[in-house]
């Protein structure tokens, strides 16, 4: 991060740590916060909207204390099952967090769908920092943004909202000393060397949905997860893993493949690629496909799937 805030490690007596739940619409660039903040790759980033289905957890650890992100899934109107259970788990966030980061694109006009969020966000005004983000974008308008939230959020206190670009890691810093100063005074959640809580399986189906989504056509990337079959360690620095692409449809099916298993080709490699670089050890990755019919209607399969 730019002009960090000192890593030095304290004794914790005194210091301070919260559990902070991230909120925006879709592609309001809450992922790209996260990673940037904790300098490690925790929830994925896409364009595609409303990617992160889960309450991903990132931890910063400065001589400020810890600070304890969930990133919550993109906030937006919809009626469909697995989108209303996404909503049940940013509401959930919100009721357990000792601060908010609630995140604005810049580049978009505040309509229906963030009044949703102001909606909810209000009687919690005493816990939030606004980052205004994307300002480094050519048609960002970041003062309707800020007449937005002070029409929206009255009690909200001045100095906490902040004009941000977590792409060029601009603002982020400022952000994170405001939630420092909302901080309870609290022994840490967890040790210091760590930077997110998420299993082994969990992190490596992610890397793997990032991949294909980011390569399949707009339509697939929604109709898709990763099933991590098994996982075994075959020596003290390789792991063996089997994994599944679902999808909806068997058309999708081969759309996923690609001609001459192009595309499935491309994901596992560029998986493995990402995947070495956050682990210390190898990844040997079996990737296949195979069709799980109306998935997103299967309340045992999303059950597992949304935590």
């Amino acid at each position: 991060m730019e002009d960090s805030i000192s890593n030095k490690n304290q004794s914790d007596v005194g210091e301070k740590t919260a559990l902070v739940t991230i909120i925006g619409r879709p592609s309001a660039g809450k992922s790209t916060f996260l990673n940037t903040a904790s300098g490690e790759m925790i929830s994925i980033v896409s364009a595609i909207p409303q990617t992160t289905r889960n309450a991903i957890k990132g931890i910063v650890n400065t001589s400020l204390g810890q600070l304890v992100f969930v990133d919550t899934p993109g906030y937006h109107q919809s009626d469909k099952k697995m989108n209303l259970k996404m909503r049940n788990i940013v509401a959930d966030g919100l009721s357990n967090a000792d601060a908010i980061l609630y995140m604005i694109d810049s580049t978009r006009a505040c309509g229906e769908e963030e009044k949703l969020i102001t909606s909810l966000l209000k009687g919690h005004e005493n816990k939030i920092v606004v980052a205004i983000n994307k300002i480094d974008e050519k048609n960002s308008l970041p003062k309707k943004a800020h007449d937005f939230i002070k029409e929206e959020l009255k009690d909200l206190l001045e100095q906490n909202i902040f004009e941000t670009s977590a792409k060029e890691d601009k603002g982020i810093n400022e952000v994170l000393k405001a939630l420092y100063a909302l901080a309870p005074v609290a022994p840490h959640l967890y040790p210091e060397e760590y930077y997110t809580d998420q299993e082994v399986d969990f992190r490596i189906a992610e890397v793997i949905r990032q991949e294909a989504i980011n390569r399949l056509e707009q339509e697939i990337p929604h109709c898709l997860y990763v099933q991590i079959a098994d996982m075994e360690m075959r020596s003290p620095n390789k792991m063996w893993c089997r994994a599944f692409l679902c999808v909806e449809k068997e058309s999708q099916k081969g759309i996923v493949i690609g001609k001459g298993a192009n595309m499935i080709k491309a994901i596992r490699l560029e998986s493995i690629k990402q995947l070495n670089k956050l682990f210390d050890y190898r990844i040997d990755l079996d990737l296949q496909v195979k069709v799980v019919k109306n998935w997103r209607q299967n309340d045992m399969v999303l059950n597992k799937l949304l935590k």
